[in-house]
Parts: structure tokens; C-alpha cells; sequence
């Protein structure tokens, strides 16, 4: 692979560990899978998109992650205070959200913006444009870690921490855990749309349906990256997300360098999260067979 070729993985890689972040609170520290991601995503980057060509690329990647949190906040009130299940609830506001997307990009199905500032062109100017890219989206990487990271260790995250665990013992301690759930969906999804957001501004166009397989991208990000990390300590576990993200952007641009066809990356996608899931299940059957063997 080439030098071009190898930043392009690289620089996507660290766009997905942002949305990866994002679905790590949802998938992990509170346990509930959340499928709204995939339309939150797109919601990134419609707002990004159109305030990007309106001459205000900034201020649509901070109003994205709004969306998304907003976005987070209608799947926990759907399971908290209407008691829809948290698959349905997800599926519920992912649908609602592919007319809005449709909306904000003022029915549009995709939006250009070549030749349009973006959040990369102050910095593409100051130090030229090869390395530009990579620098602001591994600043806002870095930024959005220590974030997640600095929040989970405050009175709050662990509390959000603590729901996800043990909710009956949350609420046993007086904790709103309904609150808890809303929030954590929210701060989930705004990191997912951050991603979207960043996304639409480096590849200059969004698409209504460029969302869709993001919830499995993410999946595979968290399963391949606790593969190689574990889960010790949330940074530990923070930090494998990132690495996951990275490798799993990787393994996909080997694959296409080598025949794959871009339309069955989904379909390899979900393959690789199906194995990596199934590693732990697969495991235990060979050890429960190596015993059987061995006390015969």
C-alpha cells in the first residue's frame, strides 16, 4: 500500500474511534444496544453538511453533536418514561430520524461541499495540505478521549457507570436511573453525530444514507480492540476502542487492496463482528471438549 493510501486508512480509522467512543457508552457503560446510532450518525452529518455550505463549518459540527445528543435524549425518554424496549425504542427514533435527515438537507437525498470551507481549511493553510486532515481529526480524537475518560471518572460517570452495572442498586442509593440512561444516550449519540459531523466536512459530501452498518462499524471497533487490549480500566478500555477502530479501518482497506468489492463491505463487516463475538462461545466449547476427552 502507498503512503496516500495508508493516511486515508488512518485518518478514517480515527473518525470511527470517535463514533466507537460513542458507542462504547451506550454498548458498554450502560449496557443497552442502542440502534439509533445509525440514524444519528446521518443526522451528523446533514447539520454538518448544510451549515458547512452556509459558510459556517464550525458551528455545524458543534450543532451536530446538539442533534445527536437530542437524538439520544428521544431513545432514553421512549425507554424510560414510555417503557418501549430499548432495540425498539432505537429502531423507533432511527426511522423518525431518516425524514428529519431528509429535512435538514431540504429534501435533498445527498449535499456537496466541494469547494466550501470546512473545519480542516485553517489548519490546511497554516501547515499544507497533506498532514492538515490528519492533525485536526486526531486533535478532536484526542480531545473527545480525555473528555469520556475525565467525565467517567467524576461523581457523575461513575453514577452512569454504576447503572449500567447494577441498576436496582443505583436506584437503591437514590440515583436517578432513568436520568442516567437518558444522559448517557445522549452524550453517546452526540459523539456519534461529532463523527458524522467530522466525516461529511472531510469526505465534502453527505448522503441520507451514508449511516447505515455505522452501529456494526462501532461494534467491531469495541469487540476487535478488547481483543487486543482487554478491559482492565476505562482507559485501557477507552484506548482499545481507538486501536480497534483503527485496525478494523485497516483490515477493510487490505481487503478492498486485494479484490474485495466496496459493495460487500457490510456483508464482511458483519462477518468479522460475528466471529469476534463468537470467539469467547467457540473457546469454551473446545475447553469443554479437551476435559471431556481427558477425564475419558
Amino acid at each position: 500500500m502507498s503512503l496516500s493510501v495508508i493516511q486515508g486508512a488512518l485518518e478514517l480509522g480515527l473518525i470511527f474511534a470517535i463514533m466507537s467512543l460513542g458507542i462504547f457508552i451506550s454498548f458498554r457503560i450502560l449496557n443497552i444496544p442502542d440502534l439509533t446510532i445509525d440514524g444519528t450518525f446521518t443526522l451528523g452529518t446533514s447539520v454538518s453538511a448544510i451549515f458547512a455550505v452556509n459558510g459556517h463549518p464550525v458551528l455545524g459540527v458543534i450543532l451536530a453533536m446538539v442533534a445527536g445528543g437530542l437524538a439520544g435524549c428521544v431513545t432514553g425518554f421512549l425507554q424510560t418514561k414510555m417503557k418501549v424496549q430499548p432495540i425498539l425504542a432505537g429502531i423507533l427514533t432511527m426511522t423518525a430520524l431518516y425524514s428529519v435527515n431528509l429535512r435538514v438537507m431540504g429534501q435533498k437525498p445527498n449535499l456537496s461541499l466541494f469547494d466550501k470551507e470546512s473545519i480542516f481549511s485553517g489548519l490546511t493553510q497554516l501547515m499544507g495540505e497533506q498532514y492538515a486532515n490528519l492533525m485536526m481529526i486526531a486533535l478532536i480524537l484526542i480531545i473527545s478521549l480525555l473528555a469520556i475518560y475525565f467525565f467517567l471518572k467524576t461523581q457523575l460517570g461513575m453514577s452512569l457507570r454504576a447503572t449500567g452495572d447494577n441498576e436496582d442498586m443505583v436506584r437503591a442509593s437514590s440515583i436517578n436511573s432513568d436520568a442516567m440512561k437518558i444522559m448517557g444516550l445522549a452524550i453517546a449519540n452526540a459523539f456519534v453525530a461529532l463523527a458524522g459531523a467530522i466525516l461529511a466536512q472531510y469526505q465534502s459530501f453527505s448522503d441520507v444514507s451514508g449511516g447505515i452498518g455505522m452501529m456494526v462499524i462501532g461494534l467491531a471497533s469495541i469487540i476487535v480492540g478488547e481483543a487486543v487490549f482487554g478491559r482492565k480500566s476505562i482507559l485501557r478500555s477507552l484506548l482499545a476502542v481507538v486501536v480497534g477502530a483503527v485496525i478494523y479501518r485497516f483490515v477493510l482497506t487490505i481487503a478492498l487492496r486485494i479484490g474485495l468489492e466496496a459493495g460487500d463491505l457490510k456483508l464482511f463487516s458483519a462477518i468479522l463482528v460475528t466471529i469476534a463475538i463468537c470467539i469467547p462461545t467457540l473457546k469454551g466449547f473446545i475447553m469443554k471438549r479437551r476435559s471431556r476427552r481427558a477425564k475419558n
